[in-house]
């Protein structure tokens, strides 16, 4: 737009889904570069490789997710988990990653996952339910954002991003947005 104002002329934006998702892994390929990516499933920081970086099944058999990476957050993981075992002194220690991972995955299974949103949801642990695609919709995250729309009666993800004339508002009764 800018470009037309100026010049008169209009440019073709060329926006293949395949270029946002190769972006997505910037920090990955940096990480990579920088020596700190190993090719190897679950052996990374952010792959599920460290046990403050991962989903945990609960005792309902339902899941949440924890992203517990700065020193504060984990803390407060521990704090809010009842861990009190020395050996969770060694976050940043990969060799320790799987054994830690399953005490913590044991601590998560006494709990469901409902219990384990009344303590940690509303905290910086950096813990969230995992949602099925049912619940999603539901969640009040997600309806105060508008985040899903209902089609035809198809519940289906928003259109995303939202600019800003086509704000989504508050209350709109037919699940769509404004234009």
């Amino acid at each position: 737009m800018i470009q037309a104002r100026a010049t008169g002329q209009g440019q073709v934006v060329d926006c293949a889904m395949s270029d946002g998702a190769a972006s997505l892994m910037a920090m990955f390929y940096g990480f990579k570069g920088a020596g700190m990516w190993q090719e190897e499933r679950r052996a990374n920081l952010l792959d599920g490789g460290a046990h403050f970086y991962d989903t945990y099944q609960c005792s309902d058999g339902k899941w949440v997710s924890i992203g517990s990476i700065e020193p504060q957050f984990y803390a407060l993981l521990l704090e809010k988990t009842g861990i009190q075992d020395p050996a969770f002194a060694a976050q940043m220690d990969r060799k320790a990653w799987p054994e830690l991972r399953d005490k913590l995955a044991a601590v998560i299974a006494t709990k469901t996952r409902d219990e384990w949103t009344a303590i940690m949801g509303a905290t910086d642990v950096c813990f969230a339910p995992v949602l099925d695609l049912d619940e999603a919709p539901k969640h009040e995250h997600n309806v105060a954002r508008q985040t899903f729309v209902e089609v035809a009666g198809v519940v289906q993800p928003a259109r995303a991003p939202v600019l800003g004339h086509a704000r989504r508002h508050p209350g709109a009764a037919s699940g769509h947005r404004r234009p």
